[in-house]
């Protein structure tokens, strides 16, 4: 496969869990309720794997602060709102070529028996939001 390009590795970060006041009812934002986040950076970690230095690629641990402090922090009232700025904060890294956000609701406000609701957005580098 000469000159084509390499498909990047993937860290992921799956079930981050924190309570937010995020939805368009009023209950929703005095009461809170749970959400859960999984994220997935498409990135290349050969230069980390060479070095190993964690200088050299995504700290994980920095991006699940960041997640979670984007769940419990400035409610909005949708999770693609949500979902975005979560794509926003993973592709401020350089070295982040794509990511996808999947955004769990498992308490959302609906009359139904229901296991959950889940939202995921995939965004590029380079691309605006």
């Amino acid at each position: 496969m000469s000159g084509s390009v390499m498909p990047p590795d993937v860290i992921e970060i799956r079930g981050i869990r924190g309570i937010g006041r995020h939805g368009v009812f009023e209950h929703e934002r005095a009461d809170g309720q749970e959400f859960v986040v999984d994220v997935r950076l498409e990135l290349d970690t050969r230069p980390a794997a060479t070095s190993d230095d964690l200088a050299d690629t995504v700290d994980y641990g920095v991006v699940a602060e960041q997640v979670h402090a984007a769940i419990e922090n400035d409610p909005v009232d949708l999770i693609e709102t949500l979902a975005q700025r979560i794509a926003d904060l993973c592709l401020a890294d350089r070295r982040v070529a794509g990511a996808a956000v999947t955004i769990h609701k498992p308490s959302a406000p609906i009359k139904v028996p229901f296991d959950d609701v889940v939202l995921t957005v995939q965004r590029r580098s380079g691309e605006t939001s």
